[in-house]
């Protein structure tokens, strides 16, 4: 883990380290073709694949998919089991392609909620890809950036409690590195797809510095153009970080 927060001050023009993305409105795609939701679903895996790759060729270390949240859980069982059954299906499927590519996968969140089979294969996938470089993509799966930050301050407590860490040198620093991803870089650029803006209890703690982009495509419409315009729109921003326009110039010139 990481002894620091790893706030990426990409600058003016440049490709994002990390992006992460909500991966929003399969359900709305299918029901417009009067299709079934989990048809929607299955489309936007077309949609991850594309911007895998679009990610790979852009140069982006980190890239992490919203594919289930915490809250997932509370939907039509038909529909949970569907998507888990489709989780299955990408790991078996799609990992040994991951790993020809150079791609090291991570799954984010809680995975004792998920059946043995499934944790089996998440195990497998980590460990087959744990070496490799090109790029790191993080599938959250019953994650919520709200349980994350208490799993940290759990984790916490329980250092303090044997004596390892002292309340007073509780910081930020040290409150990060119980948090997932600590040892990636935050994420630069967070894009919503569906139309709606709002973040649904995602990465809390990782986005305060994050840029946001809100997308009216829906997943599976969001292929490499629609990448490519948030991407774009990244690049054309200014990140302060709490600075001055005037300060960020002066740092250009090296005054």
């Amino acid at each position: 883990m990481s002894t620091s927060i790893d706030v990426t001050e990409a600058a003016h023009g440049q490709v994002p380290r990390h992006v992460a993305i909500i991966m929003d409105g399969n359900n709305r795609w299918a029901k417009r073709r009067f299709m079934p939701g989990v048809a929607g679903h299955k489309a936007g895996v077309d949609a991850v694949r594309a911007v895998v790759e679009t990610s790979v060729a852009r140069g982006v270390e980190v890239l992490t998919l919203f594919a289930f949240s915490s809250e997932n859980w509370r939907r039509p069982a038909d529909e949970v089991s569907a998507l888990m059954q489709l989780f299955v299906m990408a790991l078996e499927r799609e990992v040994r392609k991951l790993h020809r590519n150079n791609i090291r996968l991570r799954v984010m969140g809680d995975v004792s909620g998920f059946s043995a089979r499934l944790q089996e294969l998440i195990r497998e996938a980590e460990a087959l890809t744990a070496g490799n470089s090109a790029m790191t993509l993080v599938i959250a799966a019953n994650y919520g950036g709200q349980w994350d930050i208490v799993q940290a301050a759990r984790r916490l407590a329980d250092d303090v409690s044997k004596g390892l860490i002292q309340p007073a040198d509780i910081d930020e620093q040290v409150f990060h590195r119980y948090t997932w991803l600590s040892d990636l870089p935050a994420p630069d650029l967070m894009i919503r797809t569906g139309g709606e803006q709002r973040i649904s209890n995602f990465m809390l703690w990782q986005t305060a510095y994050s840029e946001f982009y809100f997308s009216d495509a829906y997943w599976p419409d969001f292929k490499q153009q629609e990448y490519e315009k948030a991407l774009s729109v990244f690049a054309a921003r200014t990140r302060r970080f709490g600075r001055t326009d005037d300060q960020l110039e002066e740092e250009k010139q090296g005054v």
